[in-house]
Order: C-alpha cells, then sequence, then structure tokens
C-alpha cells in the first residue's frame, strides 16, 4: 500500500543522484517523466533510447529499492498541428517499447488541453485515432497505457473517460485516477458524488492513482495543495480505491520536498484504516 511520488519534484537530476535521493525520502516508487526529472540526458526528442540505457536507469532505481510504477508522458495526444502530434505519439511509442527495461508497466498521459477548452468533434476523433495507434503499440509490449481525466483537458470528466475507452475498446488501456483533478469550483461541493461517479464508471479499469488535495481559496477558487492541507474527502477516496483496487499503487503530486513526509504518512494512515 505504499505511497511513490513524481520524481521531478525532486527537481531535474543525473538519473544516478536522482534514485538514491527519492529513496532517502523514503519512497519505494515514482512516476519517472524522463525530461522532466532526469538532466544528464537529452530526452528532448524521440531516438535516444535503447535496452542499455533504459536498463541502466531502471536497474539504478532498483538498486536503491525504488521501482518505476508509471513512465509519465507529458505530451498534448490530440495536437492540432499533426506534425507535432506525430512527434508526440512518436514519443509516447518509444516509451512503449522501453518500457519493460525500467521495470514500468504503464506508459501514463492526460489527454491534453487547449486554453479556453473549446474542443470540437474533431479533436475528440483525433484523440481516439492517436489512443487507438498507441494501444497497437502497447499490445505488442506487453505494457498498458495509463489515460487519466482531468478539468479541463479534452477528457476533463469520468464519463468523458468512460466513453472514450467504450469507443477504443482494449484491456491495454487503463485508468490512472485522480479525483483532484475531476474537482471544480463549481462542483466541489459535491464532491462525495465526483468521487463516487468516478469509482462507478471507471473502477474496474485503474491501474494506478495520484494523490493531491483540493481546497476552495478566498477568492472562491479552488485551489491545488498537498494531501492533508486541502479539504477532499480522502476517506471516500482511499476506501472506494481499497474496495475496487487494494494495493493500487499510489504517486503523491504537488509537495515540496520538506511536505513529503507528512503528506506520505497522511494518505497512507488513512488509506491503512478504511
Amino acid at each position: 500500500m505504499s505511497v511513490g511520488v513524481l520524481a521531478h519534484l525532486f527537481g531535474s537530476l543525473p538519473y544516478k543522484e536522482l534514485a538514491p535521493k527519492v529513496a532517502a525520502s523514503g519512497f519505494s516508487h515514482v512516476q519517472l517523466a524522463l525530461w522532466k526529472a532526469i538532466s544528464d540526458v537529452d530526452f528532448s526528442k524521440p531516438g535516444n533510447l535503447s535496452p542499455g540505457l533504459a536498463s541502466a536507469i531502471g536497474e539504478q532505481f532498483d538498486k536503491n529499492g525504488v521501482a518505476v510504477s508509471v513512465l509519465g508522458c507529458y505530451v498534448n495526444l490530440f495536437d492540432r498541428d499533426e506534425a507535432q502530434r506525430r512527434l508526440n505519439v512518436d514519443r509516447f511509442k518509444e516509451l512503449l517499447r522501453y518500457a519493460r527495461f525500467f521495470g514500468a508497466p504503464m506508459v501514463a498521459a492526460e489527454t491534453g488541453s487547449y486554453e479556453g477548452g473549446a474542443y470540437t468533434e474533431r479533436d475528440w476523433s483525433v484523440m481516439k485515432e492517436t489512443l487507438t495507434e498507441l494501444v497497437e503499440e502497447a499490445e505488442k509490449w506487453g505494457v498498458f497505457v495509463g489515460l487519466e481525466a482531468a478539468n479541463g483537458h479534452l477528457i476533463g470528466t469520468a464519463p468523458e473517460l468512460a466513453r472514450m475507452l467504450e469507443e477504443v475498446p482494449s484491456s491495454s488501456i487503463g485508468v490512472v485516477l485522480d479525483p483532484g483533478n475531476l474537482m471544480t469550483a463549481a462542483n466541489f461541493d459535491r464532491q462525495d458524488e465526483v468521487i463516487e461517479e468516478a469509482f462507478d464508471l471507471l473502477g474496474s479499469r485503474i491501474i494506478a492513482a495520484h494523490a493531491k488535495d483540493r481546497i476552495v481559496r478566498e477568492d472562491g477558487k479552488l485551489g491545488t495543495v498537498t494531501a492533508g492541507l486541502g479539504t477532499m474527502n480522502y476517506e471516500l477516496f482511499m476506501k472506494r480505491l481499497n474496495e475496487y483496487k487494494p494495493h493500487a499503487h499510489i504517486i503523491m503530486e504537488e509537495a515540496k520536498e520538506h511536505q513529503m513526509a507528512q503528506a506520505k504518512a497522511y494518505i497512507e494512515e488513512i488509506r491503512g484504516r478504511v
């Protein structure tokens, strides 16, 4: 039931420094976004990965007692610039091919967004086309594509993610669930309904979870804070997660280094008793 962490919360470091730093902070697994977390290899474009390099990074984490539970891929998967979309898809597919050398069972992403969130049926169609292509690659290598719904993104709600899973029916797609990403200023007072809906629609497909906290600020806007510092219903979140996916990996977000130990303990204490 351990809680892991986003590796890039420690900054961008050489991987031989990053792995022991994560371990020294008490985490046994990470979500690793190569171009956000690792400074001594150029991951700005696809093509630099090899079995040797991926194994070297994976082994460095492993010898420090840290697993790579998720490879993160922060790209827009329906980019309206076709050349950029192809580059994004190629980056994702490269991670799928090499995930096993890192010891990672999945490559995960949100769908991407545009300011204002005025999405079209064309955007949805392109996202569906992208996902179909990624699934074909994932199936070759026995790796999951992890999809996460996030407010403001093309797929921003649990029902939207459920719809995409129906339209691209593959057991190689899993859900990375973050209830905090489903919250808005408009629905936060109904957060229990939002959490219940997410588990009702997506619970059986969850392959990992993210953990942060949300709070309504004085100006009425919804803020994002470290787990335990907001008012999100973690009791319900952890209870449902235990019911649907006991021992699913949780990756902590939105924490400064000095907040990590307390936030980790907060999540694990609740999960251990509900």
